[in-house]
C-alpha cells in the first residue's frame, strides 16, 4: 500500500521507517524549513534510525497527500487543528478526508479537552474516519527489535481490522479497540500520570508508583464513564498497558520532565512535555463531567501553578479516606 507520514520528528520517522519495514510504499513529509527533514535528507539518519533510501522524502504536501492510500499523522498534538486548517486552505482537505486517517499522536486539546479525532471532524467533516495509534513502546527499543503491543482504534471495525493485517508483524502485535473515546483519553492521561511518576523520582518515593498506578487507573476510569466511554479501556493497552514505558522507562520524556521540575532543571528541556498540556485539558474536562481527578489535579498545580511537589504530595495523602473502588 501507499503510505504518507506527516511529520518527520521522532516517532514521524519512526512509522515511516515500520511502514516501510512491513512492505509499504513510504513517503515521509516534513515542513519547508524543516529541521529534522533537512538532517534526513542530507544522511537519512537521526538521533534514532536511519532510513531506508527508497523512503521518499518531501516537503512538497500535496504530494504527500495525493500519494497516499493511508496517511499517518505524527505532529505535536497541540498542533493537529491549525495543521488541518492550513491543509484545507491549500485545498487538500477533501482529499485527505477521503484516505484512511491514522493518528499518532497522545493528547487532548488544551483550553477545550477535544479529543484529536473530535478536532479532525471538526476539521474535516463527518466523511473523515480517523483511527488513533497508541500503547506502549520506544522508538529506541523498536529499531533493536524489541517487540510490543499495540493498539489501533476507532469506529468501523472492517477498517480497523484492515489496518491491523495492514501493519502487524513480528515487531508490533496489534490489537483493534473499539471504544475511540476511551483509548483516546487513556492514552493523553497516561503522560500525567507520567509526569507524577517523575516527580516521584525526583523526591526519591519510587515505592510509590504502585499506588500512582492504582489511583491513577482508577481517576480515569471515572472520567471516561461519565464522558460516555467504557472504562475498562483504561485497563489496556492505550493507558495501563503503556505505564511501563511511561512511568518507568528512562526513555520516556513525560517521567525525564516530571523529574526534572521537582530537581528544578525542567528549563533543559527543548520543549515542553506533552504531559503539561494534557493536564490542562483534564482539568477542562474535570469541570465539565463534575469529576474529581486528584493526581491529574496535583499535578495540574505544579507544572502550571508553580505549586511544591512535596507540599503537593502531602495534600493529596491527607484528603479524606474513601474506599478503594471509589
Amino acid at each position: 500500500m501507499n503510505i504518507s507520514v506527516l511529520g518527520c520528528g521522532r516517532w514521524g520517522s519512526f512509522h515511516a521507517w515500520y511502514a516501510h519495514r512491513v512492505g509499504h510504499a513510504v513517503t515521509l513529509w516534513g515542513r519547508v524549513g524543516s529541521a529534522h527533514l533537512a538532517q534526513l535528507r542530507a544522511g537519512r539518519t537521526n538521533e534514532f534510525l536511519t532510513l531506508p533510501e527508497d523512503i521518499r522524502l518531501t516537503d512538497d504536501l500535496a504530494e504527500a497527500v495525493r500519494a497516499a492510500e493511508i496517511v499517518i499523522i505524527s505532529i505535536h498534538a497541540q498542533a493537529l487543528r491549525s495543521f488541518l486548517r492550513d491543509l484545507c486552505a491549500c485545498g487538500l482537505g477533501e482529499e485527505l478526508g477521503k484516505r484512511r486517517i491514522i493518528l499518532c499522536m497522545k493528547g487532548l486539546e488544551i483550553g477545550t479537552g477535544k479529543r484529536l479525532s473530535t478536532v479532525v471532524h471538526e476539521e474535516l467533516g463527518d466523511d473523515a474516519h480517523p483511527v488513533v495509534w497508541v500503547g506502549p513502546g520506544h522508538v529506541q527499543d523498536f529499531v533493536r527489535g524489541i517487540p510490543n503491543c499495540m493498539v489501533l482504534a476507532g469506529e468501523d471495525r472492517d477498517a480497523l481490522q484492515g489496518l491491523v493485517d495492514a501493519l502487524g508483524s513480528p515487531l508490533i502485535r496489534f490489537y483493534y479497540g473499539e471504544d475511540l473515546l476511551g483509548t483516546e483519553v487513556g492514552a493523553a492521561a497516561k503522560n500525567v500520570v507520567g509526569l507524577a511518576a517523575g516527580m516521584l523520582d525526583g523526591l526519591e518515593y519510587g515505592s510509590l508508583k504502585g499506588a500512582l498506578m492504582a489511583r491513577g487507573t482508577r481517576e480515569l476510569v471515572r472520567l471516561v464513564r461519565a464522558m460516555g466511554g467504557d472504562g475498562e479501556t483504561i485497563y489496556g493497552l492505550s493507558h495501563l498497558g503503556d505505564y511501563e514505558a511511561t512511568l518507568f522507562s528512562p526513555h520516556s520524556n513525560n517521567r525525564r520532565y516530571g523529574e526534572a521540575v521537582v530537581r528544578g532543571t525542567a528549563g533543559d528541556f527543548h520543549k515542553i512535555a506533552e504531559g503539561v498540556y494534557t493536564a490542562e485539558a483534564l482539568m477542562a474536562l474535570s469541570e465539565e463531567y463534575g469529576v474529581d481527578l486528584p493526581i491529574s489535579a496535583t499535578v495540574y498545580e505544579i507544572v502550571k501553578n508553580g505549586r511544591d511537589p512535596r507540599a503537593q504530595l502531602t495534600q493529596l495523602f491527607l484528603r479524606a479516606t474513601k474506599s478503594e473502588k471509589e
